[in-house]
């Protein structure tokens, strides 16, 4: 969150589901993290919307009450000023009237120049619903002497192709494409940004970020590994598993920021028609492939920092015999000119070892013959390691002399960290994605095209999983690393995953 930019416009934002948790954990903070870094207009109002029977005061309150976690009492009691309360269904075309009431009031009393923004932090059930009733009731018609209307679509953004292309048709009856705002939170993080800093603007780099220099010896890692358990979201993640929770957008939106062409201009249309061709590149995955290239898992009871875990299936409103996969790692290929024939692994879970993220990029290895008269054994690869949370910063494994009357060489690590360099003011990482659709830069948001091309690679996967039900769960225990066969998938090619803390070949072959 860059706090040398400019104010954004006045404008009110609109919440559905004002009374659940995603807004009382990450968007009121946010917003008041926006409102400490002046970066919020003094014409600012939010209307919350939910079924919950709440007065506006007793509304303000959860408002101001939320924002004193991350700010001062100043700033929590700014914006809970500013805040009013709606009880409603999301389905009565009567909420709308009266959303429209609200508005209206925020106008002449905040001065919002009739600028909305309205999020959908609900149930994704809800999100045609609430697009639906937008639409027909006129808040969210644009015209040419009014303000802009803007709607952010929380994730999960689908279940599958068939739903994912559903929904976009849905939300597209009422909304053009440009007003659609389909949020990724990882996209706000400062390091995901920094991917496209790191490889567009450092000549050191961006020669050797292709198949010449990263080529089918050598690969690309991308981790999501968490170290909590599905906790009280039994019912949703029984229904959603790994696979669909976290593939299609968190970790695919890395792998088109690690793998896309330079845009022509860091502007939206430009920066997302290539992270679409990325995707719209990997190739298709056969039953076969699907059998070899990946490996799902599910926990079993173990300890993660030394405090027990239950079994994923002693989660309450988890199924006693749940065949869902709370662990997923895929191989995946790219078919263009730049990638063709290095491999990316892919790899995320629930209960594992360690909380990280982390793309690691290991390059080819520099010719041996130099060395061949000499008493060296092998070489360290060479690895850069873009780490995401929780320990943000840049990595670089790189060979060295051995002090002494030997030539002995060995791998050492040149290791950045963001919190030595820079001071970074509290962040959720959704501020500057709320920032950036006010000033409607919609960048780091995902296209339909996106959302639709990352389905058509999962999809095949979710096929052939429901023809073929996982029966060797659980297969990992907690506070483990994942299942064996993860393990296997990159032993197989002479490979190992990088698990990092140490400056010894963390991604070399054994």
């Amino acid at each position: 969150m860059a706090t040398d930019a400019q104010r954004a416009p006045p404008c009110t934002c609109v919440i559905f589901g004002a009374a659940g948790s995603l807004t009382k954990r990450l968007l009121i903070p946010a917003l008041s993290n926006l409102a400490a870094a002046k970066l919020l207009p003094d014409n600012f109002a939010i209307v919350g919307v939910a079924r919950a029977d709440m007065t506006a005061d007793a509304f303000r309150t959860s408002v101001r009450d939320a924002a004193h976690a991350s700010a001062r009492p100043e700033t929590a009691d700014w914006l809970a000023e500013r805040a009013t309360y709606l009880q409603g269904d999301f389905d009565d075309p009567s909420t709308y009237e009266r959303l429209a009431d609200h508005l209206d009031q925020a106008d002449r009393q905040w001065g919002t120049c009739q600028n909305r923004l309205f999020y959908l932090a609900t149930p994704p059930s809800a999100f045609s619903t609430v697009a639906g009733n937008l639409g027909r009731s006129g808040l969210s018609r644009e015209s040419g002497d009014g303000g802009w209307r803007r709607i952010i679509v929380e994730k999960p953004f689908g279940t599958d192709l068939a739903s994912a292309q559903t929904l976009n048709r849905e939300l597209l009856r009422s909304l053009t494409e440009r007003q659609i705002y389909r949020i990724d939170h990882y996209l706000g993080k400062e390091t995901v940004q920094n991917l496209m800093v790191l490889r567009f603007a450092n000549g050191l780099f961006e020669p050797l970020w292709n198949r010449e220099h990263i080529d089918h010896i050598d690969h690309i890692q991308i981790t999501v590994a968490e170290s909590a358990g599905v906790g009280t979201r039994g019912n949703f993640y029984d229904a959603t598993g790994a696979l669909r929770d976290m593939v299609p957008n968190h970790l695919f939106q890395l792998l088109t920021l690690t793998a896309m062409e330079p845009p022509t201009r860091f502007e939206a249309d430009a920066v997302r028609t290539e992270k679409a061709k990325v995707l719209d590149a990997v190739q298709r995955l056969t039953v076969e492939d699907v059998a070899c290239d990946t490996v799902r898992g599910q926990y079993g009871s173990g300890k993660v920092g030394g405090a027990d875990v239950k079994a994923y299936r002693h989660t309450p409103h988890v199924a006693a015999d749940s065949t869902t996969e709370t662990f997923v790692a895929l191989r995946l290929t790219i078919d263009n000119w730049r990638w063709a024939g290095v491999p990316f692994y892919l790899r995320t879970g629930k209960a594992l070892a360690a909380r990280k993220t982390e793309i690691a990029v290991q390059f080819k290895p520099a010719p041996f013959a130099m060395f061949r008269s000499s008493p060296i054994e092998r070489l360290t690869h060479n690895v850069l390691v873009v780490r995401i949370q929780p320990d943000e910063g840049i990595a670089l494994q790189f060979n060295t002399k051995v002090p002494g009357m030997r030539l002995r060489a060995d791998g050492v690590r040149m290791d950045f960290k963001y919190a030595d360099c820079f001071a970074t003011a509290p962040s959720t990482g959704y501020e500057t994605l709320l920032y950036d659709c006010m000033c409607g830069d919609a960048t780091l948001f995902q296209t339909a095209q996106e959302i639709e091309a990352g389905w058509r690679i999962v999809q095949p996967i979710l096929d052939a999983w429901r023809g073929a039900p996982a029966c060797d769960f659980p297969n990992y225990p907690a506070g483990t690393l994942g299942p064996p066969a993860a393990e296997a998938l990159l032993a197989r090619d002479g490979r190992r995953w990088h698990e990092g803390g140490d400056t010894t070949d963390a991604c070399d072959r054994p």
